[in-house]
């Protein structure tokens, strides 16, 4: 019932195929990496949105820093001018925007410090991709090596069972073949001892033997005839 044995090995192999691809680690080890990916993508984002806070906090200091000394001009032109009251009245918008300026520079370097700790955070997490990344490499080759020799040990596996087939089958003709082989000699035999008759010859058996007689006696005569030539 080889064939019973093949079908069988078939629907072993789907099955077999079938699981593989429910539970690739392949497919797992990537989607998993994916995921390190967008979260490595939304720390940056995020570092992003913050340095960019940053850097209008640092153009608005900048705006501030230069009205404080447009105002410090403003006091100093009204001193020359004997305009003491405009004069003060500058230099309160000045300090004015001192405290601005203050509230700003602290909002700066909270903002900074957290720029920092978004980095230290990028640079810690871009680590741990990359030595997932290495990790996830490694283990996919050991495990499409394995599965390479997995499938190698079932393919020797059904041609040992193809080979078993085959010398069954071969055993088989063996036999046939010496059976066919021991019947053609009997055969023979038969024939020369007369037993079996050849449609075609027409003589009767005693006919037959006096034949064989006079040309063992006329083989006979003549090697004795040849001896006798040589000097043997």
């Amino acid at each position: 019932m080889g064939w019973m044995k093949r079908a069988a090995s078939i629907v072993e192999a789907k099955v077999n195929r079938l699981l593989d691809r429910l539970e690739d680690p392949n497919e797992t080890l990537d989607l998993s990496y994916e995921k390190l990916m967008d979260g490595l993508a939304e720390v940056r984002r995020s570092l992003a949105d913050v340095v960019t806070e940053q850097k209008q906090l640092e153009l608005q200091m900048q705006q501030v820093e230069a009205e404080v000394r447009r105002r410090e001009e403003e006091a100093r032109a009204a001193v020359r001018a004997g305009r003491d009251d405009l004069a003060a009245a500058a230099l309160d918008q000045k300090h004015r925007l001192l405290e601005q300026l203050e509230q700003m520079k602290q909002g700066h370097e909270r903002i900074a410090a957290q720029a920092e700790r978004l980095k230290a955070a990028e640079r810690r997490f871009q680590d741990r991709v990359q030595a997932f990344r290495t990790q996830k490499e490694v283990t996919k080759a050991t495990y499409n090596a394995a599965a390479a020799e997995v499938r190698m040990s079932e393919s020797l596996s059904g041609i040992r069972r193809e080979l078993g087939d085959v010398g069954e089958a071969l055993r088989r003709a063996n036999e046939k073949a010496e059976q066919m082989t021991a019947r053609a000699m009997a055969m023979e035999q038969l024939h020369e001892e007369g037993i079996l008759e050849d449609p075609l010859d027409q003589r009767d058996r005693v006919a037959r033997e006096l034949e064989d007689l006079r040309r063992q006696s006329a083989v006979e005569e003549e090697l004795a005839a040849l001896k006798r030539e040589l000097g043997v």
